[in-house]
């Protein structure tokens, strides 16, 4: 068996045989991993608090036929301690390292900019200087800006009309159409179309961008409209549904 190392973040356990646990890390320099630690859910086990999800981990694993197997796990950084008490920012979390594992479908390609993403996301939410919600938007904006799916906000995604200047009938972006990938104008709107607030528009920017001086003074009725448009996005251009955003508090 070949030993490697590396480390990631790990995204979920489930329980394998009496005492063992699969682990999912998505990793540095291997992308999505699933590796066996065994034992760990004995009393004794040395190291199954170290591969909880939420944890920054250094890893030692062996390649093995179907699953690897983790032979050595130390803490880097234990981003779940901050999260645990405080329900919004746990179930933003949640939902961060849920779409990481979407976004990473095939195993041991590496994903470093996603890996990235995401402990930026962690970290923020754990210094709690934003608003839960609107991090866990601009992670979401983020990863599909990073996947090649950035929804089109200044231009028309359609024809590529730019927003700039007004028509005599108003916006010259009117519509945010899902399919269409983003913002669309009045000749190229699909039936169905949503039409968002030019301030709901200008927040999409601001997270894709790192405006948070923006964000941060964005209404409470934009930032709930902004993130129905992310979420919506999002699973389309996924072709299948988070599952934990229908526990995010949006407040």
């Amino acid at each position: 068996m070949q030993l490697y190392r590396d480390d990631g973040i790990v995204l979920r356990t489930q329980k394998l045989g009496e005492a063992d646990r699969i682990i999912t890390i998505l990793g540095r320099t291997s992308g999505r991993i699933r590796a066996v630690a065994k034992g760990v859910r004995r009393t004794k086990s040395r190291f199954g608090a170290r591969l909880e999800p939420f944890t920054h981990v250094d890893l030692m694993l062996h390649t093995g036929r179907s699953l690897d197997i983790i032979t050595q796990a130390e803490v880097i950084r234990p981003y779940g301690q901050p999260l645990a008490g405080d329900y919004p920012r746990y179930t933003a979390g949640v939902a961060m390292l849920e779409t990481a594992e979407r976004f990473t479908p095939v195993e041991k390609e590496p994903a470093l900019r996603q890996l990235l993403l995401l402990i930026g996301g962690l970290r923020a939410l754990g210094d709690a200087e934003h608003a839960p919600g609107l991090v866990l938007d601009a992670f979401l904006l983020r990863s599909l800006a990073v996947a090649g799916y950035a929804p089109a906000l200044q231009e028309c995604a359609r024809c590529g009309a730019p927003e700039s200047g007004m028509t005599g009938s108003g916006r010259r972006l009117p519509a945010f159409a899902v399919a269409a990938g983003g913002m669309v104008c009045a000749s190229c709107r699909p039936p169905g179309a949503a039409s968002p607030a030019a301030p709901t528009v200008a927040l999409m920017l601001a997270l894709l961008s790192g405006d948070w001086d923006m964000a941060d003074r964005s209404e409470r009725r934009h930032r709930v409209e902004c993130s129905g448009l992310v979420a919506a996005y999002l699973q389309w251009h996924l072709e299948h549904s988070i599952r934990s955003l229908r526990h995010v508090e949006r407040v």
